[in-house]
């Protein structure tokens, strides 16, 4: 059975946490009740933004006392976001949560940090993950040079990850994430870049395969057409491990002619995050967007109107399979869910709704009970959909 039996997973990046008194709180004022409404057993995937790492590694009496904190809010830690470097929580993040890109030592030393936090937050005898950016934003065609340094960059990771297993005894993996409209977005893409990363790893290639692997996000790769079973099948073929699965959907808008469906899509565009938007013809893509306008939706552009269907970047509950007059991506995530099923591993599985905060759909932001009742719900949905599938 290779569907993890380790407590499910949700990403705390839906709440701030840029101090280290912030992520207590978020842990005390949220995930501690999340895990009572659905009965324990569950684990929260911290977002460390790089000054709360440096508080934490700086600060020994910090370090000591979060591990006790994640404990008595009945949790455990297996997993870390460190896509995010800076304030996920601004006011405006959009292009800025790419940066700083795999090319900077600041991302390297970031990502390496993180890994060694949660070396020391990871219950025993469980196996952690590091999810990072998919090596930059990209409005262009990345230079030989860009993606060399990466390749590098990340091939010292892999040692370091290695050396922190030989120090701790406890193995960590980063868990590189392919996103809309940056250097790594769509399954060959990343299938591509591996394969270089292992031919270019040399006498270092088994601890790059060991350590290095793919944070898949549902939501992501839906946005792009995928067919998710067979992008899940081409990704192990390649013998490239998915460290982390992240569950996900984005929205649907199944009739683009549809006005009313446009007119509530319309309320998603908010400034806060990115909603790359695609439209397709007959299941292939033909016209895409780096983000969610109302413009577009009240007055879509040629090819935009001509689509079949659109898909947008916007996570949203998944356990929603409508909203209003439009749909989500849910199917999508089912077939994730059975395609890791047969994979010969067990990856880590996290539900990412980030956006509850601003998931307003023209009300006002989330209060604090219904983001707690919200991602409840999905955590309970998600466990029925496990438990059919173990009961199959």
């Amino acid at each position: 059975m290779s569907i993890s039996t380790l407590p499910l997973a949700y990403c705390a990046n839906v709440h701030p946490g840029r101090s280290v008194d912030e992520v207590v709180a978020g842990l005390r004022t949220y995930s501690s009740v999340i895990s009572r409404e659905v009965g324990g057993d569950l684990s929260v995937g911290l977002w460390l933004a790089r000054p709360v790492a440096t508080e934490l590694l700086d600060d020994e009496t910090a370090a000591a006392s979060l591990r006790p904190v994640i404990d008595d809010a009945g949790l455990s830690c297996y997993t870390l976001n460190a896509f995010p470097f800076g304030d996920f929580h601004a006011e405006r993040v959009k292009h800025d949560v790419y940066q700083p890109d795999w090319t900077t030592p600041e991302r390297l030393q970031f990502t390496k940090d993180c890994a060694r936090l949660l070396a020391d937050l990871m219950p025993e005898g469980v196996e952690g993950s590091v999810s990072t950016v998919p090596l930059g934003y990209s409005e262009n065609e990345p230079s030989p040079d860009f993606m060399a340094t990466c390749r590098q960059q990340i091939i010292e990771t892999a040692q370091f990850l290695d050396e922190l297993h030989d120090e701790t005894g406890r193995v960590v993996r980063l868990a590189i994430e392919p996103e809309p409209f940056c250097v790594l977005e769509t399954t060959p893409q990343a299938v591509a870049f591996f394969g270089e990363l292992f031919d270019s790893a040399g006498d270092a290639e088994a601890v790059v395969r060991q350590h290095i692997g793919l944070c898949y996000d549902v939501c992501h790769q839906a946005v792009e057409f995928e067919d998710i079973t067979e992008s899940i099948r081409a990704v192990a073929e390649a013998g490239i491990r998915l460290n982390k699965v992240q569950l996900s959907c984005a929205i649907r808008l199944e009739d683009p002619s549809n006005k009313q469906a446009r007119d509530e899509l319309a309320a998603f565009a908010e400034p806060k995050y990115l909603h790359q938007t695609f439209g397709a013809k007959s299941g292939r893509v033909v016209c895409r967007t780096d983000d969610l306008t109302s413009q577009l939706c009240h007055e879509p552009s040629p090819d935009f109107a001509e689509a079949d269907e659109w898909r947008i970047h916007f996570h949203v509950p998944v356990d929603a399979q409508e909203l209003g007059c439009l749909s989500t991506t849910r199917a999508q995530l089912n077939e994730a869910l059975l395609a890791i099923d047969g994979l010969e591993y067990a990856p880590h599985l996290e539900i990412e709704t980030y956006t509850w905060p601003v998931m307003n759909r023209a009300e006002a932001p989330a209060a604090e009970q219904s983001i707690i009742s919200g991602i409840a719900r999905e955590v309970i949905a998600v466990r029925e959909q496990l438990s059919r599938q173990r009961a199959d």
